[in-house]
């Protein structure tokens, strides 16, 4: 197969102009002129081998919407609002963005948005965006993972609320917004598009114009994760062995417990952050392959959003997310995208823009790694040595195959030169190194080999990386219950004491919900100083490997 020596071909800031395609009949790899279509790959019977990364699926929808968009655009966007028109000349001034341009997959992102609300109709003749089978509408941007989803949101926020305060009798907008993530992190992290916020992206990122913050902050900006929409069905209710026999809740109770302040909003906008985790369970309830639980989120988040639908109205909802499939149940060829994908940016085009990190096949340059050990490592899991071996289930001391420990050791010696380097530098935090375990019983495994040396990484100079306090095993049960807790939990410092006597404070033990709380906060905080993740410096984690 030929190779590609050089990634990046894009610019961040213009349409892509050009594209790289894999020939699957030649396996080559061909530089094309143009942009690539919109689309997603779905495996085929012949993406087993290694060199075939399945079958190119266009999503039609978005390539009819692009050229309309670009026409549009060049129009100076008839049809638009005085407002819609403000925001869309400060978002592109190359005064106003001397600093922060916006890259212009976030443009073309809201654009589409703007598009599909404002445009004259006769520009948007045929397009019909197909329903979720729920009673609201929802319009989905697809955007690789760091292309910049927040900023799309806070342009989105802006962009409704402005208009609604500028002319109320406007019923394309609303200046009621309700933002759902998919957990604690996330949704603690979006708080920066609430524009009290003191580090609020609409200041940071130059959203508005200086003079129309005062109207932004007339807005109702509500943010919870999915978890806050849960209620008691009566079924529930029924098995639970409490005499409480009140039933369960009304849409309009469940809209007062959910939306607290903005309780008595109407025709909200909802904006779905990681929308892939919210779709319409089948009528059946049941689909294959799917997990109880994923089900179940789905069911709650969708099911909230029915219930507030029903009682205040939903005037859109808008979706964002990089992977944004249903589970069929079915073979992964027969994934189900949602169909109401109005834009998309995906991973290809980020990657050839220079938006995310490039991927990168790393051979170490050492004389004691032959061609044939190199091949094994890049097949770790699937070599005949560790294959069955990593998939027992073992206790945590039973020891690893010898390629495993070779792996590690080659890893220690990239990252203790990384650290070097770093510490040459005077940087105050370690680099980290992550290892994706296939199940909880093999992360033990590689956990309890690095607390105990049993890599013999000591030998090899690598004693650092055999710090358990420094050593992270994320424990993804625990991290979930963290998430899907709806505020942070408090956990109290303990004061230090050097009086060992009888009569000195004993230490107090954390609590599993503070347990939760503390990886929680590890995980996310690692590499920042002054933070409880500041420290670590080797991460291992557990991701289930699928057979596509």
């Amino acid at each position: 197969m030929k190779s590609i020596n050089k990634l990046i071909i894009n610019s961040l800031y213009v349409e892509p102009q050009q594209y790289w395609e894999y020939i699957r009949d030649t396996r080559e790899i061909v530089l094309q002129a143009g942009r690539r279509p919109a689309g997603y790959v779905v495996a085929s019977e012949s993406s087993k081998s290694f060199d075939d990364p399945g079958t190119f699926i266009e999503i039609d929808l978005v390539n009819t919407i692009r050229p309309r968009i670009s026409k549009w655009r060049e129009a100076g966007y008839p049809g638009v609002t005085g407002i819609t028109k403000r925001l869309l000349q400060h978002w592109q001034d190359p005064e106003e963005r001397k600093d922060r341009r916006f890259f212009f997959c976030q443009l073309e992102a809201i654009e589409t948005l703007i598009w599909l609300t404002e445009a004259p109709e006769a520009d948007k003749t045929g397009i019909e965006i197909p329903s979720d089978g729920g009673a609201f509408s929802r319009w989905c941007n697809k955007m690789a993972t760091g292309s910049g989803k927040t900023i799309v949101m806070s342009q989105l926020i802006a962009w409704n609320v402005l208009n609604k305060v500028a002319n109320g009798k406007d019923t394309r907008f609303s200046k009621n917004v309700l933002i759902v993530a998919p957990g604690l992190t996330v949704r603690n992290r979006l708080s920066v598009l609430n524009p009290t916020d003191p580090e609020n992206y609409y200041e940071e990122f130059n959203i508005v114009p200086s003079g129309l913050m005062d109207s932004l902050r007339q807005g109702k900006i509500k943010i919870i994760n999915w978890h806050g929409l849960a209620w008691q069905t009566e079924e529930k209710i029924a098995k639970k062995k409490s005499v409480d026999k009140r039933g369960a809740k009304s849409d309009e109770a469940y809209v007062k417990e959910v939306l607290g302040d903005m309780a008595n909003a109407t025709n909200i906008i909802v904006i779905n952050d990681e929308a892939h985790h919210a779709w319409r369970v089948p009528a059946e309830s049941k689909i294959k392959g799917v997990k109880k639980e994923d089900i179940e989120e789905s069911t709650v988040w969708v099911g909230g959003l029915d219930r507030i639908n029903r009682a205040r109205g939903i005037l859109r909802c808008f979706d964002l997310s990089a992977t944004p499939f249903a589970p069929s149940g079915k073979k992964a060829s027969e994934e189900a995208l949602f169909p109401w994908i109005v834009s998309d940016f995906g991973l290809n085009d980020a990657i050839e823009a220079g938006l995310v990190k490039t991927p990168r096949v790393v051979v170490r340059d050492d004389g004691n790694v032959d061609k044939d050990l190199r091949s094994r490592l890049y097949h770790i899991y699937m070599d005949e040595t560790v294959k069955e071996d990593i998939n027992q289930k073992v206790d945590e001391s039973t020891p690893l195959p010898d390629l495993i420990r070779n792996a590690f050791l080659l890893l220690g010696k990239d990252w203790k030169a990384t650290k070097d380097d770093w510490d040459l530098a005077g940087y105050k935090i370690p680099p980290v190194m992550i290892t994706v375990a296939n199940t909880t019983f093999t992360s033990g495994r590689i956990k309890y080999s690095f607390d105990k040396d049993a890599f013999n990484l000591a030998v090899a100079g690598l004693g650092d990386l055999c710090n358990p306090e420094k050593t992270l095993l994320i424990d993804s049960s625990i991290l979930q219950k963290a998430e899907a807790e709806t505020e942070e939990v408090e956990i109290a410092e303990v004061e230090e004491t050097e009086d060992n006597s009888e009569d000195a404070p004993k230490e107090k033990k954390l609590t599993k919900k503070q347990q939760a709380e503390l990886l929680r906060r590890t995980v996310d905080t690692v590499g920042k100083i002054g933070e409880p993740g500041e420290q670590i410096q080797n991460v291992i984690s557990v991701g289930m490997i699928k057979k596509r």
